[in-house]
């Protein structure tokens, strides 16, 4: 019996397939959304307007959007990741000519219907391009450096789109990914000492371009960072945010003040309590045990996806498990560490928790890839 017949008599068809769902890894993703409809309710002084009920029905249309790609064949999103790439690239091309801006960018795309946010949908469909590149290209190519140089302009070309609009933190993501996605693919590690190298030389420079013509980033992200290294310089100005960050995840102390009990969220000093900065809600309220409770749950599903990519015997499922799960860890360890003041504020949201609609929606889909790549993997023993 040849591979291919084996995997087609091996996996489920049609309505069976519900039945070899991860459901565990299911069931964690609703638990970790709830979590997220508690806090935008406390946060909203016990309403479910306006985040609570929309981040609901959000979850409902995600969750669909998730059964929905998980029953169809992984082969089959494989064959679309070039498709899938071109058109994120596309529609980034079109928030540059045609985006509508807000706080000071321009990140949003008016498709009608939604407001969807490019950047987002670059982090799940870089993945899969790097998956399916990786996937074609033999491994004993993988580290020669015109087979580097290919998955690098991938990397590259949106994050510089990105990086425009300006969004700093997507920027990070999308070359933390991709890098990612390099490392597991087996390319050589002296690449990444040299990436390393450089990285510390840029570092350099964009500091010592501040103030002069050629200045390489903008002057609120040089605030960030000044606050970053040194949040009690300006406490009341681009201090603020972390300043009230830290009091809050301190007032919280072992067991938190109780739901809806947070004093920094109930009475305004904390901002975007709903978005970047609702961990701290969260721990002002439930405390430390609360805050680790989420991050076992986080991890618990990065588990889960390793588990998934370590069962397959395709090289296309099992990279583009590891790269969900790597998108999905830098999602919540940037997040975390920027509201405790370990990492520069970089607008990175918490994932299914956070209010959002581009990156809940985008998230889920990419789980549906893990799950179609759990559904889909070769069952039983060869003849």
């Amino acid at each position: 019996m040849s591979y291919l017949e084996y995997n087609v008599q091996s996996t489920p068809t049609g309505p069976r397939k519900i039945l070899y769902l991860n459901w565990p890894l299911a069931l964690l993703l609703c638990t970790v959304a709830c979590v997220g409809f508690l806090q935008l309710y406390s946060v909203a002084g016990g309403s479910l307007y306006p985040w609570a009920e929309p981040q609901m029905k959000r979850f409902a249309l995600g969750l669909t959007a998730m059964m929905m790609v998980a029953m169809v064949p992984i082969w089959f999103w494989r064959n679309m990741s070039v498709v899938a790439y071109l058109l994120s690239v596309i529609l980034l091309i079109g928030v540059e000519l045609m985006g509508i801006e807000g706080k000071g960018a321009q990140r949003w795309i008016d498709l009608g219907v939604i407001r969807l946010q490019p950047s987002e949908l670059m982090k799940i469909t870089l993945i899969m391009l790097l998956a399916a590149y990786y996937d074609w290209l033999p491994a004993r190519r993988t580290s020669h450096p015109f087979w580097v140089l290919v998955p690098v302009m991938i990397i590259l070309f949106p994050t510089y789109l990105v990086l425009r609009q300006p969004d700093l933190g997507t920027s990070i993501l999308l070359l933390a990914a991709g890098g990612g996605m390099m490392f597991l693919a087996g390319v050589h590690w002296a690449y990444f000492a040299a990436v390393i190298a450089s990285g510390v030389g840029l570092v350099s420079a964009v500091f010592e371009s501040r103030g002069t013509d050629w200045q390489l980033i903008k002057d609120y992200q040089f605030r960030r960072i000044d606050t970053f290294l040194d949040p009690a310089s300006d406490p009341l100005g681009a201090g603020y945010h972390i300043t009230q960050s830290k009091i809050a995840l301190g007032s919280g102390g072992w067991t938190g003040r109780g739901f809806m009990q947070g004093t920094q969220s109930r009475l305004n000093f904390l901002p975007e309590k709903h978005t970047d900065f609702i961990f701290t809600t969260l721990a002002e309220e439930f405390g430390f045990i609360g805050g680790i409770s989420l991050l076992a749950l986080y991890v618990l599903i990065i588990v889960f996806c390793i588990h998934t990519a370590l069962a397959t015997r395709d090289r296309y499922s099992s990279l583009i498990t590891l790269g969900v799960a790597i998108t999905f860890f830098l999602f919540f360890s940037v997040n975390m560490s920027m509201v405790m003041g370990l990492a520069p504020v970089v607008g990175v949201p918490l994932p299914m928790v956070s209010y959002g609609g581009s990156a809940m929606l985008v998230l889920m889909v990419a789980f549906g890839l893990v799950q179609s790549a759990h559904i889909h993997r070769p069952r039983g023993r060869r003849r």
